[in-house]
Order: C-alpha cells, then structure tokens, then sequence
C-alpha cells in the first residue's frame, strides 16, 4: 500500500479533528462566543468522514495509524497556532508516533 494518499488523508483529518476540538476550547476554556460550536461541529463531522476514506479492512487498524499523525499535527497546531515552540521531546515523539504510522499502514498483513 503506497503511504502517500492515506497520509494525506490522515493529515486532513487531524487538521479538522483539532479545530473543531480547538473550537470547543475557545468557547469553554476561552470565552468565545457559543457561535464557535457551529464550525467545530461541522469540523468534526469532516474529521469522521475522511477517516472513512482510508482504505483498510478494519476501522481499529485505521485510527490506530491514523493517532500518530494526529500527535505530531498537534504539535504544529501548538507552533503555528498557539504560538509555543515544540520542544525537543515534543518532535522526538511525535516522530516515534509517525514512524509507528507508517509501520502500521505498511506492515505486510497475513
């Protein structure tokens, strides 16, 4: 199985997972308006639809893989959007997570 399209896929999804959770955040823990649950809901529907889109028998073996790059989107979410630096152990991780991805997604299957 080729890595590229299901990691594209795994990228998208982590992106809507962690806005519409963010649009949640703002609204509990930042005061933002009740109006930001609308967009976070719809984000989050967008999160569960593309996870469908991965090509695997089992739903489990797909959000299994899909959690190491939802680590390492959280980081960059945390950088670009929060404005905190990873640390180092923050990239070393994540990118034990990502690798692990990929072991999964591309494990020879019996």
């Amino acid at each position: 199985m080729a890595l590229a399209a299901p990691l594209a896929i795994y990228v998208l999804a982590a992106l809507t997972e962690i806005a519409g959770c963010f649009a949640f955040w703002a609204w509990l823990r930042l005061g933002r308006s009740a109006w930001w649950l609308a967009p976070g809901l719809v984000s989050l529907a967008l999160f569960a639809w593309l996870l469908t889109r991965v090509e695997t028998d089992f739903a489990g073996r797909a959000y299994a893989a899909y959690g190491g790059v939802y680590v390492a989107a959280s980081l960059g979410w945390l950088w670009l959007t929060e404005g905190q630096l990873p640390s180092r152990w923050d990239l070393l991780g994540a990118g034990l997570c990502v690798l692990g991805c990929a072991v999964i997604l591309a494990g020879p299957r019996g």
